[in-house]
């Protein structure tokens, strides 16, 4: 549904997209993933055919982003970062004004509008002008207006930024739901929607996709270290030395003391044998020491993101 080859874009020097391919299937809800100033927004914005790329291109549906973009437009619904609202136009008032600009037959308009009302549950708010909405309505009546013309395609650009937890929590499950029936790819820097939501995660740093696949996928090819958490009652700089004897342990970082217990996290190497924890249960009883924590720690988004994003800083 979405096919993206070595498409670029530049400001003046800097390079703001360099060369990313990727593919969206039809159905799929793929979340596009990078700290403040990736390219998240600039990619979005040529998939819309707001920008062109310097080079490269993009196809949706099958239709070229910079030799068909009418073609493109029709199919796509977009809710960029900063919903462009008229504060002094009602609900009802908006989204007609929205489907003038889509040019749908006048006999679609009053079922759309009606369609997408109760989609994105707006029933509530129907009579009130958007000035007086919330921020969370706000946001309900963006998407709505991105499907008002029923695409194929939803382009969702940090969807949640500024809403409180509540706020947030209410359109991630709409973007769930309309997921089950539209191809979506949603922009965010926040890793908790990005789980929550996405099937799929792209991850982009510095204008170039460093990370693709599920997050268990990204996890299998991050740094590939085990991670084993351990609290031992003991001489710490015994028991610190002791960790560190350990085949395939890369560094033992003391966490915390209380109460004569001390907290460790051990790095394994990527070739750790799967009885690590084994390992240390049996130094620590061979030893003499009390174990009252021992556990691997899981990878899991936010390790990936900050393994992909800071690799070439550190």
């Amino acid at each position: 549904m979405i096919e993206v080859e070595r498409l670029s874009k530049s400001y003046g020097t800097t390079k703001a997209v360099q060369d990313i391919s990727f593919t969206i299937a039809q159905g799929e809800v793929v979340g596009f993933l990078g700290p403040n100033g990736a390219g998240k927004s600039t990619t979005m914005r040529m998939l819309t055919c707001y920008l062109c790329p310097d080079s490269g291109t993009a196809r949706i549906a099958g239709f070229d982003i910079t030799q068909q973009p009418r073609e493109v437009k029709k199919r796509i619904g977009y809710l960029p970062e900063n919903n462009p609202l008229y504060m002094d136009m009602g609900v009802v008032e908006y989204l007609r004004f929205i489907a003038a600009i889509r040019n749908l037959p006048s006999d679609s308009v009053k079922p759309n509008i009606q369609r997408v009302i109760e989609v994105c549950g707006l029933e509530a708010v129907v009579a009130k002008d958007i000035g007086e909405l919330s921020k969370g309505y706000r946001q309900r009546l963006g998407l709505a207006q991105a499907l008002l013309h029923d695409p194929d395609v939803l382009i969702l650009d940090e969807p949640t930024i500024g809403l409180d937890p509540h706020q947030i929590i209410e359109i991630r499950n709409l973007i769930k739901n309309i997921g089950r029936h539209k191809t979506v790819i949603l922009s965010s820097h926040i890793l908790p929607e990005v789980s929550a939501t996405c099937d799929r995660v792209l991850i982009i740093n510095r204008g170039v996709i460093v990370g693709s696949g599920t997050p268990a996928e990204l996890a299998a090819l991050s740094r590939g270290k085990q991670t084993i958490l351990v609290t031992v009652k003991g001489p710490h700089a015994e028991v610190a030395a002791g960790l560190r004897t350990l085949t395939s342990v890369v560094d033992v970082v003391p966490l915390e003391t209380e109460d004569g217990y001390g907290r460790f996290e051990l790095i394994c190497s990527a070739d750790a044998p799967s009885d690590m924890a084994e390992q240390v249960f049996f130094l620590v009883s061979r030893s003499g020491w009390s174990l009252s924590e021992l556990y691997r720690k899981t990878v899991n988004l936010e390790d990936v993101f900050l393994d992909l994003t800071t690799r070439e800083e550190t």
